[in-house]
């Protein structure tokens, strides 16, 4: 779906292990990574599409995740001119992307990169936090930032309950 303005609606996934690490992912046949991502399709809900895009771009489905947070608004980014198909109606100069945090609540190995029709991704590794910033492709870059910067409040309370619930089945343990 590509709106008047010319940005493709789209949903960005940024995937957290029990640790905060990030799922970053490598484009089929190159030397790009990124975060899951994908178009929401006509008639499809944003949370629809996020969770057919999880399940095509990464194998996961609603049972091995948990839904943390997304981002208030759309975050757009433009493509550079080489990229734009300037045969197409209506020509697309962009994405606009609403961005959702998800836990990981199933095992590293449910993370299967050949479910969907067409693999998007050969590769896969838990990251750092802020460390996307420093690797995805730079017209990306600014979205990253800002998806990243209004998530990761989520992600600081998703970790404070994980300590504060492992601190109750300590005996002896003191809360802070």
């Amino acid at each position: 779906m590509i709106d008047s303005e010319g940005y493709r609606a789209n949903v960005g996934i940024i995937l957290c292990n029990a640790q905060g690490r990030l799922l970053w992912a490598r484009r089929i046949g190159q030397d790009a990574w990124q975060f899951p991502q994908g178009g929401i399709k006509a008639n499809e809900t944003r949370k629809e599409a996020l969770f057919r895009e999880l399940r095509e771009e990464v194998g996961l489905t609603s049972e091995h995740v948990e839904l943390v947070g997304s981002t208030r608004k759309w975050l757009r980014y433009d493509l550079p001119k080489r990229f734009l198909r300037h045969g197409s109606k209506p020509l697309c100069i962009g994405q606009k992307q609403m961005w959702y945090l998800l836990r990981l609540t199933g095992k590293d190995d449910d993370v299967r990169l050949d479910v969907g029709e067409q693999p998007e991704f050969d590769g896969w590794r838990w990251v750092d936090y802020w460390l996307p910033l420093e690797e995805v492709v730079s017209f990306k870059r600014d979205v990253y930032r800002e998806a990243l910067k209004e998530l990761e409040p989520f992600l600081l309370s998703l970790k404070r309950n994980t300590v504060q619930r492992t601190l109750k089945k300590i005996p002896g343990a003191i809360e802070h």
